[in-house]
């Protein structure tokens, strides 16, 4: 998860189970769904970011993504969760498994995440200082993996109460 990302993180107790982890997260085998809060009205038929993704180092020496034609293939699918009059609150499931996969597809496409010190601009910043909202809203939601002998393993978490603060403001 990135830094400031909520939610679900992956353990594993035994050595074997972490190299099947492994396994299905480089095969993009594991289910992953994320809830994300976008700046603007995310369109209905917007239902998939399909654009490769780069790894970048600036002067400065922090690290970036970015779009490029030779990046690497990613894929992220994007649902609409509820919408606001400013914000929409997306479910993301990156299909890939790309370094800010869901931030910089959510960037792409015009929609930057609230609270995106990284990738978003200064349009989000007073809509981010409205709320209150200080850090990224980006909560990993669920995890589905598949478990030795056929079983299959769902977590889910639910969304930190800072979070759920900042849609019940948007609500009212």
């Amino acid at each position: 998860l990135d830094r400031d990302t909520s939610g679900l993180i992956m353990i594993a107790r035994r050595p074997a189970m972490l190299r099947e982890l492994h396994r299905q997260l480089r095969e993009d085998e594991v289910d992953k769904r994320y809830l994300a809060l976008v700046a603007g009205s995310w369109p209905r038929s917007l239902r998939v970011v399909e654009a490769p993704l780069e790894k970048n180092v600036l002067q400065s020496g922090e690290r970036m993504v970015r779009v490029a034609r030779e990046g690497k293939r990613s894929i992220t699918e994007f649902t609409i969760v509820e919408r606001f009059e400013r914000a929409t609150l997306l479910e993301a499931k990156p299909i890939t498994g790309r370094t800010h996969q869901i931030r910089v597809h959510a960037r792409h496409a015009g929609f930057p995440l609230l609270g995106d010190d990284k990738y978003s601009d200064e349009g989000t910043a007073g809509l981010c200082r409205a709320l209150g909202l200080q850090r990224l809203f980006l909560h990993a939601r669920s995890l589905c993996i598949s478990l030795p002998g056929n079983g299959r393993l769902r977590c889910e978490a639910d969304l930190d109460p800072d979070l759920e603060n900042i849609l019940n403001k948007l609500r009212n």
